[in-house]
C-alpha cells in the first residue's frame, strides 16, 4: 500500500498567521484549521480505493443532510435532532460502495477499546458513535477480488492511526479511486476564518456524475469562490454556458455509482438542530461546484461537526445563517481543490491534463 505522488497543492500549506478576525483561509486552508480536528487517510492502489477518518478533539455535535438519489450511509438516523445521541466520536468516508461501510466497524472497535464513546451506564462498555458514508469506486478497474475479506477494515485502522492536522488532498483516502464527471476525482479540503474569528472548514471526496469544470474550459464551476490560486486560477470562458450543457459529466451514469461525500466542521457551538440547518445550507456548495448535482445517480451526503469551542452569538439565527453561507462557499472550494490536486489512478484524465484553452 503506497501513496500516489501529488502536486504541490495536495498538502496543507501555511497561508497566514492563524485563525483570527478576517475573511480568509486559515493557516492550513483545510478542515484541520478547526482547532483540534484531525484527519487520517489510507489507500490501497492495487484495489484503487481508500478510507478517510475525521476525528474531532472530543465528542462533537453532528448533523447530516442527504440529497443524492442513491446514498450509502451508516448511523445517520442517530443524528436526527430528536434522537437520544447528541454527539459523535468520528466520521468515516470510504470507497467500496456497500463493502466500504465496514470501515466504520473497525473505527468503532478501536475507539471503544480506547474507552471512547457514548456512556450507556456506569460500568458498561462505551458505545462509540461513528457515522459513515460510502462512494462507488467498484468500476474503476482495480483488483476487487478480495473474497470474504474486503480491505476496508484494514484501511480504516491505518487511517485512524494516521490522523493528524496535515490533511492530504487529491487521489488519497476516500477519493483515491473517485471520478468527477469525466475527470479523475479526489479528496479536497478548504477553510475560512470569519470576521469574529470563527472557523469553518470542509473536506470533500468527489465522485460526482456531474462536471466540476465549465463546458469547453478548464475553469472550475467553483471559480467565483476561489481564494488566490488555490485551484489553478483558471479564468472562465467568455461565452455563456448553454442550457443543459453539462460539459465533462459522465457519459453513461449508473444508479448508485456516483457520490460526493462531505464533512463541514466549525468551532462554533451548535445544537443538533442548528447543525442540521448548516448542513442543509452547505449542500448549496455542491450545487455551486458540480453541474448537475444531487442527481438520481448520486449519493450526495454532507455531515456537519461542531466542536463547541466558541459560543454562538446572538441573534443565533443570524449567526447560523452566516455559518451556513460560509459552509457552502468553503465546500465548493474543497470540491475544486480535490479535483485540482488529483493524480492518475486508473485511465481517466486529471484536471492538469486539460489544455489551458480546452
Amino acid at each position: 500500500m503506497t501513496q500516489p505522488p501529488a502536486p504541490d497543492a495536495s498538502r496543507s500549506t501555511p497561508l497566514g498567521p492563524g485563525p483570527g478576525p478576517g475573511l480568509g483561509p486559515g493557516p492550513r486552508n483545510t478542515i484541520a484549521d478547526v482547532p483540534g480536528l484531525l484527519v487520517g487517510c489510507a489507500e490501497d492502489l492495487a484495489v484503487r480505493t481508500g478510507v478517510t477518518v475525521i476525528l474531532p478533539p472530543g465528542r462533537a455535535v453532528a448533523a447530516v443532510d442527504v440529497r443524492g438519489g442513491g446514498p450509502g450511509t451508516r448511523e445517520t438516523d442517530a443524528l436526527a435532532p430528536d434522537t437520544l445521541v447528541d454527539a459523535i466520536d468520528a466520521i468515516v468516508l470510504a470507497g467500496g460502495s456497500v463493502y466500504g461501510l465496514g470501515a466504520a466497524d473497525a473505527v468503532t472497535a478501536a475507539l471503544g477499546a480506547a474507552g471512547k464513546g457514548y456512556v450507556v451506564g456506569p460500568g458498561l462498555k462505551p458505545a462509540p458513535i461513528v457515522p459513515a458514508a460510502i462512494l462507488f469506486d467498484l468500476a474503476n478497474g482495480g483488483d476487487k477480488d478480495w473474497g470474504e475479506t474486503p480491505p476496508y477494515a484494514r484501511l480504516a485502522k491505518a487511517a485512524l492511526a494516521a490522523v493528524s492536522a496535515e490533511v492530504v488532498q487529491g487521489s488519497v483516502g476516500a477519493g483515491t479511486g473517485a471520478r468527477a464527471g469525466a475527470l479523475k476525482g479526489g479528496q479536497g479540503s478548504a477553510s475560512l476564518v470569519l470576521e469574529d474569528g470563527a472557523v469553518v472548514g470542509a473536506l470533500a471526496a468527489v465522485n460526482s456524475f456531474g462536471s466540476v469544470v465549465m463546458p469547453g474550459s478548464r475553469a472550475f464551476w467553483a471559480w467565483p469562490f476561489e481564494i488566490g490560486d488555490e485551484f489553478g486560477a483558471a479564468p472562465p470562458p467568455r461565452a455563456r454556458v448553454a442550457a443543459m450543457d453539462w460539459g465533462l459529466a459522465k457519459v453513461n451514469p449508473a444508479p448508485r455509482a456516483n457520490t460526493t461525500l462531505a464533512v463541514v466542521a466549525t468551532d462554533v457551538a451548535l445544537t443538533p438542530a442548528q447543525a442540521r440547518r448548516v448542513a442543509v445550507m452547505a449542500q448549496d456548495g455542491l450545487a455551486r461546484a458540480i453541474r448537475p448535482a444531487h442527481a438520481p445517480f448520486d449519493g450526495d451526503v454532507v455531515f456537519v461537526l461542531s466542536t463547541g469551542a466558541r459560543a454562538l452569538t446572538e441573534p443565533a439565527a443570524a449567526h447560523i445563517a452566516q455559518l451556513g453561507a460560509a459552509a457552502a462557499d468553503v465546500l465548493a472550494r474543497a470540491v475544486a481543490r480535490g479535483v485540482f490536486a488529483a493524480t492518475p489512478v486508473g485511465d481517466w484524465p486529471c484536471w492538469r491534463d486539460l489544455a489551458p484553452d480546452a
